[in-house]
């Protein structure tokens, strides 16, 4: 064969050779897009791969899983395992009463985990809902800890965080006194009041709340040697209180 004819037949089969190459190549991608896309398609399917098991973990006292469950299933029906957003789920955990925070998971293949964690109450807000270890009101039932000794907290919107503090500050003054808050109020004027377990009631007004307390702990003895029953004991004096008897009569006790 002359060197002519060899390299005619060079320049027909490299152009082929080429062509098949590529055409190889065009099949192997349109493959792997036709799988990639099936393979998408199967697993964001709404009817494949359902959300059937949950999972609630944490230490929960007040919240029960009945509750849990019934709270995520108020969102309607979840998604596929691909397609459920477990953001929605956090959010509408969370907003149930008892719920401080919620982390959400899932688990393949059918499984969404849960992990709560309970607001602790401190108190009870304006006899309706409840206070938490940070001062924050959560709109759960005081109902719910009815068989619990928290102190009630009665104020303005707005207030239950100082509320909470100032109850932290007079609470050990008396308990050295052997008496107990049960009823801690603050009135729109900013005046503060006390009722304690024994049934007094204290009028401390704005100022000086700690020297007031203190000072009546320091008449408490002399009033108890009275032989009657206290109704309340007004400590917006400068000096020496006002007593009201039980029996609806006053008197005023000087220092």
């Amino acid at each position: 064969m002359t060197e002519a004819a060899l390299k005619q037949n060079h320049w027909v089969s490299g152009p082929l050779s080429q062509w098949r190459d590529l055409s190889f190549l065009a099949l192997v991608i349109a493959g792997m897009i036709w799988l990639f896309v099936s393979v998408m398609h199967w697993m964001t399917d709404a009817n494949r791969m359902p959300l059937s098991q949950l999972v609630i973990q944490g230490d929960l006292e007040h919240l029960t899983t009945e509750q849990v469950r019934q709270g995520i299933l108020e969102m309607g029906e979840l998604s596929s395992f691909m397609l459920q957003d477990v953001d929605e789920i956090q959010h509408a955990l969370e907003a149930l009463p008892w719920v401080a925070r919620a982390s959400v998971r899932k688990q393949w293949p059918d499984t969404v985990k849960v992990y709560l964690v309970e607001h602790r109450p401190a108190a009870v807000w304006n006899d309706r809902f409840l206070v938490n270890q940070q001062g924050l009101v959560f709109e759960a039932p005081a109902s719910d800890v009815s068989g619990e000794s928290l102190v009630t907290l009665e104020g303005p919107d707005g207030s239950s965080e100082e509320m909470l503090k100032t109850w932290r500050e007079m609470q050990p003054e008396l308990q050295r006194g052997g008496l107990e808050i049960v009823r801690l109020s603050l009135n729109q004027r900013r005046s503060w009041r006390i009722w304690l377990s024994n049934g007094i009631r204290l009028e401390l007004g704005r100022e000086a709340r700690l020297e007031r307390i203190k000072r009546f702990l320091w008449l408490y003895p002399e009033l108890e040697q009275q032989g009657k029953a206290i109704d309340y004991v007004d400590l917006r004096y400068d000096t020496g209180v006002a007593v009201g008897w039980q029996q609806n009569n006053e008197e005023v006790v000087q220092e």
